[in-house]
């Protein structure tokens, strides 16, 4: 199932995409007389099997008040109030070449804030006079959909509730003033996720997935999820070992290759571009800067 949520009326709907269009939830549930949640939260809390219930009972429909047009809608972040936000640093094999880095021996682990999130098309600002090196970086995410602690890796992925495109924009010349990185990595919006937040029975074998980044159309970043030093199983085993993880929590799990601080000539961001980062199966994320 693709889940999403779209603004109206200054707040937040949940919405799932269909071969026919997006069902609006809350909507679609009290016209057909299926109870179901009315946030993404609600459906990583239990809601699930309801909203599989009402996408069965709206087959076949191909017009109604509830059934919308995705290209009319403005997309919110796919998991647009998490309760933590794990990321994980340098874990892609590549990426720590090119950064000039030894290959870490333990998850690189930091964190970024909900003002961090944005959404499918929306702008994000690069403050002028704080910082130049803008940089992208394409991660598959996911959520945790229920509490793991102390979790082996073979049962790890049991604990995923759906996976996610995200963007780590990050601020080059902010991460590396100290050895904390968390400076380059909180501004407002450079954490867009989304478009889709896919239910990971959906998505099989998340360690076989390609990531691509576009800047105005140009190939940046090619890779494949199995170039992680740290698979994702690896990843929610080492976190839940010291610290449990919620239902609600994302974590992000690193970029590969080919940012621009590994380039040569460093094509740093700059306002008016356009970024698209997007992961195979879960959809293309395009955010411009301004």
């Amino acid at each position: 199932m693709q889940l999403l949520t779209f603004k109206a009326g200054g707040a937040l709907r949940l919405g799932v995409k269909t071969s026919a269009g997006v069902i609006d939830a809350a909507m679609a549930g009290e016209a057909l007389g299926v109870n179901v949640p009315s946030t993404i939260d609600g459906a990583i809390n239990g809601g699930t099997a309801d909203l599989t219930a009402l996408v069965a009972k709206a087959s076949g429909v191909r017009s109604a008040p509830w059934l919308l047009e995705e290209a009319s809608l403005t997309l919110g972040p796919c998991v647009p109030e998490p309760s933590k936000i794990i990321c994980v640093g340098l874990n892609y094999r590549k990426h720590a070449e090119e950064s000039g880095a030894a290959i870490p021996t333990t998850p690189v682990l930091f964190s970024k804030f909900t003002n961090t999130l944005a959404g499918q098309g929306d702008s994000v600002v690069l403050p002028a006079g704080v910082a130049e090196q803008y940089d992208y970086e394409v991660e598959i995410a996911f959520v945790i959909g229920k509490t793991a602690k102390s979790i082996s890796v073979e049962n790890a992925l049991d604990y995923v509730y759906g996976y996610f495109t995200a963007d780590d924009i990050s601020v080059r010349d902010l991460q590396t003033r100290t050895s904390q990185w968390l400076l380059g990595k909180t501004m407002d919006n450079f954490f867009p996720i989304g478009p889709y937040l896919v239910t990971a029975d959906e998505i099989g074998d998340p360690q076989t997935l390609r990531l691509t980044t576009k800047v105005n159309g140009e190939l940046r970043q090619n890779s494949n999820t199995g170039d992680m030093i740290f698979s994702i199983a690896g990843i929610i085993s080492y976190i839940s070992t010291y610290f449990p993880l919620l239902p609600g929590d994302v974590i992000t799990t690193g970029t590969p290759e080919g940012v621009a601080m590994g380039m040569p000539n460093k094509p740093w961001l700059k306002p008016g571009d356009e970024v698209v980062v997007e992961v195979e199966k879960l959809g293309a994320l395009r955010n411009v800067m301004a």
